[in-house]
């Protein structure tokens, strides 16, 4: 397991206390989150096949906005998911380069669910924050899509029904993740310094491709997210307040 040390702001910090919240989750909230479409998913959905998904996208609050996100199989072979997004909602909040992140979870236990929190915008701009199969009971998949960079880290406290503390710094030159408390992968590559992107939970279901999909018995599966929020640390939000004051943030090559 590959650790290598943070490029970023964060890493030299010290004892400076914990960044400002720019970003509490509030699941119920209109302002804040769009339910049951997402330009990630082809013309916003509701379907996505061309990913190994069995989703059908459902805008119904009972699917995602207690943070409790459902699934439950339809008769057509497909399955209505819950789905948030903060893309097309009212405030359109952006995750930023040098915002972190931090999440409590809780993991299903059914074969074929697939739990993620991930970043999108305009086609790309991907981070996974976390993915998750129960046919790999102990793993979690970690990956930086927007410059390559991945992980599967495996741990037994990682279980189905386990919760699990995710955090999440989008650094600059290195996105760097943390579980349970512990520092378990830092990609030195990073999202460049002006990359943003769009906030995603959902729980989608695998079609069998590449993981197992549900078993015939199963009807419903659901995971879940408490505590989600984004920090942004003093450096991030003087580059912001430039980037008001100028017009645009100043991009130097390489970064």
């Amino acid at each position: 397991m590959e650790n290598p040390a943070s490029d970023s702001p964060l890493s030299a910090r010290g004892s400076t206390p914990d960044p400002a919240v720019v970003f509490t989750a509030d699941f119920t909230s209109t302002r804040q989150w769009v339910a049951g479409r997402s330009w990630a998913y082809p013309q916003g959905g509701p379907v996505n096949p061309g990913d190994d998904k069995l989703d059908y996208l459902v805008a119904d609050p009972a699917y995602s906005r207690s943070g409790t996100f459902r699934a439950t199989r339809r008769r057509d072979g497909r399955w209505n998911t819950g789905l948030l997004t903060t893309e097309g909602s009212e405030e359109e909040f952006t995750v930023r380069a040098g915002d972190v992140l931090e999440a409590r979870v809780r993991l299903p236990y059914e074969a074929g669910a697939w739990p993620a929190i991930w970043t999108w915008r305009d086609g790309d701009q991907e981070i996974d924050v976390f993915e998750y199969h129960p046919d790999n009971p102990d793993l979690l998949e970690l990956t930086n899509h927007v410059r390559g960079g991945n992980l599967y880290y495996r741990d037994p406290a990682i279980r189905p029904g386990a919760w699990i503390d995710l955090r999440v710094e989008f650094g600059v030159r290195s996105v760097v993740w943390w579980v349970n408390g512990a520092r378990v992968f830092a990609d030195r590559r990073g999202v460049g310094r002006s990359w943003h992107a769009y906030l995603i939970v959902n729980l989608s279901v695998c079609g069998g491709r590449y993981h197992p999909p549900p078993a015939p018995k199963t009807t419903e599966m659901t995971y879940e997210v408490r505590d989600l929020v984004v920090r942004r640390p003093a450096t991030v939000l003087d580059l912001l307040e430039d980037d008001d004051e100028e017009g645009g943030l100043a991009v130097r090559d390489g970064d």
